[in-house]
């Protein structure tokens, strides 16, 4: 079964890509679109512009394109400084941390916390298209709870899952977007397995007897996955009013510099961006009467409303 390629563009933080990187991947949208937007931390007083994503979000200089970088897997903290509104971003990539602050020079507009946040929530409520999930609550009177877009082409009864040394009796949903088990003695022993995740590190073994009843499974999820590999639904379902250019206008290729690149150096434009650099470990946590929850331990010299307060 040919795997998907592999999908970066919501799981990565990366800088300076390529103008084909900046392309949208197949299932994948623009939604938003925003000038005027500085990257503050790492670019400060270079105008550029916000691209949101259903699976990304994208800023790039408007005077040098290939000043640029790109995450999506956030949190949020935001602030506002008078009139100047600004999107500080916490996020994490390969063990290491990394803190963005995005900071409108539209006097005035939300837009940039409406539509970042509005996406990002609409994100991580759709993990169940994209993620494997195991014991969740996908089945209710013996039938699979459809997701949006989701539709089911085939119902197998009689599938081992083998998982167990003495195997468990279970039934086969195969959809559009994914394949779900669930043991028929009980329906919370289940497993859902999206196309996006055919291929990857993780092996889960099922029975089908006959070998023909088998064989023709097989063949109908490798007709669906090829499908689903050519317009994958990623489950980020959400349109401004205003639909913005598409992205290939919106970017320009640019010509390669005259220059030697290093790659085993990390740049400034990559360590401006670190949070917490040396950081080797979670600090403890403690109870913070502010905001009457737990949080990590702040860095000595940093407190609560100095992080709310990126904008001096």
């Amino acid at each position: 079964m040919a795997a998907l390629d592999t999908l970066w563009e919501d799981r990565d933080v990366r800088f300076d890509i390529t103008a084909q990187q900046m392309k949208t991947r197949p299932g994948e949208v623009l939604i938003d679109c925003l000038d005027s937007i500085e990257d503050t931390k790492g670019n400060n007083g270079d105008r550029g512009r916000l691209l949101v994503t259903n699976l990304r979000i994208i800023w790039h200089s408007l005077a040098l394109p290939r000043v640029n970088l790109c995450e999506y897997n956030l949190i949020y903290l935001n602030s506002g400084h008078g009139h100047t509104e600004a999107l500080y971003i916490l996020t994490k990539s390969n063990n290491t941390r990394f803190e963005f602050i995005f900071t409108n020079l539209v006097i005035g507009s939300p837009r940039l916390f409406t539509s970042v946040i509005a996406v990002h929530r609409a994100y991580e409520t759709s993990k169940m298209y994209r993620d494997l999930k195991l014991r969740a609550a996908l089945i209710q009177n013996k039938q699979l709870r459809l997701l949006p877009r989701e539709q089911v082409y085939d119902k197998i009864n009689g599938v081992w899952n083998l998982s167990s040394d003495q195997g468990n009796l279970g039934t086969f949903f195969i959809t559009n977007v994914r394949i779900v088990w669930h043991a028929n003695m009980n329906e919370s022993f289940n497993v859902s397995i999206p196309y996006l995740q055919i291929s990857g590190g993780y092996v889960l073994g099922f029975k089908i007897d006959p070998v023909e009843k088998l064989q023709d499974a097989l063949k109908e999820i490798n007709s669906l996955h090829k499908v689903y590999s050519a317009n994958p639904i990623f489950g980020v379902d959400y349109e401004m009013e205003e639909k913005p250019q598409p992205l290939e206008e919106l970017t320009v290729e640019q010509p390669p510099d005259d220059v030697e690149i290093e790659p085993d150096e990390q740049t400034d434009a990559f360590t401006a961006y670190f949070a917490d650099g040396n950081k080797q470990q979670d600090r403890e946590a403690v109870f913070s009467d502010e905001l009457g929850l737990a949080i990590e331990r702040l860095k000595d010299g940093f407190t609560l409303q100095g992080l709310w307060e990126v904008v001096g």
